[in-house]
């Protein structure tokens, strides 16, 4: 019994990976015509502006501006993360040349698919290649080229190559590429000029340095998150719950160090950029840890501990700090409502009051809910959500939040990730496309600096195959001909 079990789930997943994936239209819906819209713009009093803003900052006209960064070159070198090709992508969408150095076999990322299904790959329509969806994302208007700079031919390769860039971005582990003589150290005086970006988690120094073991030198992502109480601070918190149900750290559904870690590279070496060119003329080093990225912008958890040594404990979708100012669920999923003063706490109540009779009676039986201060207690916090959720239960999301807006309140939905695809909103501005790529067309996020009126970021391909681009960059960087590649290539070196 229990083998023909086994040759029914066998026979299940094979039809599972052979059928083909379906891929939805977009948008399901067109975005809405301007004739829908220009109401919305009466009604505020803002026409005038807001056809001055489509105007100007419309983002179908991104590709007819200039570029900011057109006159950089950018190197990066680095495997499996995200920081290093992020903080790259954001200079290609800026406009800057941008190359990304990988070993002859490839980086692992480009086989990191969910859940380890090939079928989820993409496939270059013209060579074969598969690649996944996480490495494609992340080397926007990226030239991916191979290179062996464990070799003494692919270091003296990358010191030519490096001698000619304004940022190098290196993704790799904390010393490694100092350790073979292709660092910071000895490449700053061919290029005194180069500003040296190393994203990482923890650091290239320091006691934690290299204590993640053998495969913790990558410094993975969410080391950073544990390191520094982002995981601790997030979840839900245990004496909510009823007991063994809940109050776990939960890690970001991201690798948000990766990320916040590469945006600040990115920021850091365009301060350093404007450092050299308009007050020093020189070049420097950088450091960037997602760790140290993501306490930065941990709210006041670091001050409140050394305050009076409080340790800021998790809360789930409530604020301490607040009262009401968190998502609750409703009838089709979860709303976000905001009261963070006495007037949009007290619409909050007038609201509720009309289908449900308990928010005045709460009010009146418990003095300090009449108070903002004594209203972020924890019992106030459970009393006020507690009804709030209650009267949430019956109603679906667009119901909840078009009774909240006619008490001019901060509500919203918490949608997922179809619905973000179709929103009108959001199709309009539009935050996401379609981009055509050698992958097929892929449905994509905008960058949040496509809307500028002079110099928008704008995505012009996206991923590589690998080592695509080894014949263009090196005879245009380094000066090699055909013959010198075909070697090279035959001996393993890129």
């Amino acid at each position: 019994m229990a083998e023909k079990r086994d040759i029914e789930i066998n026979s299940r997943a094979d039809t599972i990976g052979l059928m083909d994936m379906d891929v939805r239209p977009y948008p399901v819906t067109p975005p809405p015509p301007y004739e829908q819209v220009k109401p919305v713009y009466e009604k505020r009093k803002a026409l005038e502006f807001c056809e001055w803003a489509e105007e100007n900052l419309k983002f179908e006209k991104r590709y007819g501006k200039d570029e900011s960064l057109s006159h950089l070159r950018v190197l990066d070198i680095g495997l499996w993360r995200l920081g290093h090709k992020f903080a790259t992508s954001l200079f290609g969408e800026a406009g800057a040349e941008c190359v990304s150095i990988e070993p002859p076999g490839g980086d692992p990322l480009r086989k990191l698919t969910p859940f380890g299904r090939e079928e989820y790959l993409l496939e270059n329509k013209e060579t074969g290649e598969k690649c996944g969806m996480e490495f494609v994302c992340e080397t926007v208007n990226t030239h991916c080229i191979t290179l062996d700079v464990e070799t003494a031919e692919g270091q003296e390769i990358f010191k030519k190559m490096a001698s000619n860039v304004d940022v190098l971005i290196d993704g790799m582990p904390p010393g490694y590429m100092d350790n073979l003589g292709i660092g910071y150290r000895q490449l700053k005086d061919a290029n005194p000029k180069m500003i040296y970006v190393w994203v990482g988690m923890l650091g290239q120094w320091g006691p934690w340095k290299d204590k993640q073991s053998k495969f913790g030198q990558w410094e993975l992502e969410p080391f950073a998150s544990c390191a520094n109480s982002w995981v601790h601070n997030t979840g839900l918190a245990q004496d909510l719950l009823p007991r063994g149900r809940g109050g776990d750290p939960t890690r970001s559904g991201i690798w948000l160090a990766d990320y916040v870690a590469g945006a600040q590279a990115f920021l850091n070496a365009n301060a350093a950029l404007y450092w050299r060119d308009e007050l020093n003329n020189t070049g420097q080093m950088i450091e960037v840890t997602g760790a140290e990225t993501l306490l930065d912008i941990i709210d006041f958890d670091i001050t409140w501990y050394g305050f009076n040594a409080s340790i800021k404990g998790r809360s789930g979708g409530w604020d301490p700090n607040l009262n009401q100012y968190a998502w609750n669920p409703c009838k089709d999923g979860y709303m976000m409502i905001g009261g963070q003063t006495d007037k949009l706490w007290y619409n909050i109540g007038f609201c509720l009051e009309r289908d449900y009779h308990q928010f005045g009676r709460l009010i009146h039986e418990d003095p300090f809910l009449k108070e903002v201060g004594a209203r972020n207690a924890l019992h106030a916090l459970i009393k006020t959500y507690s009804v709030t959720t209650r009267w949430l239960r019956d109603q679906c999301r667009v119901e909840a939040e078009a009774k909240l807006l006619e008490y001019q309140l901060a509500a919203g939905p918490v949608m997922f990730i179809d619905e973000v695809a179709e929103f009108p909103h959001f199709k309009y501005r539009p935050w996401q496309y379609v981009q055509e790529t050698d992958y097929g067309p892929l449905l994509i996020a905008s960058s949040p600096a496509s809307y500028q009126v002079r110099a928008p970021f704008r995505c012009k391909w996206m991923g590589r195959d690998l080592g695509a681009d080894n014949y263009e960059i090196y005879m245009k960087w380094v000066g090699m001909n055909q013959t010198t590649l075909n070697e090279l290539k035959q001996k393993g070196v890129i």
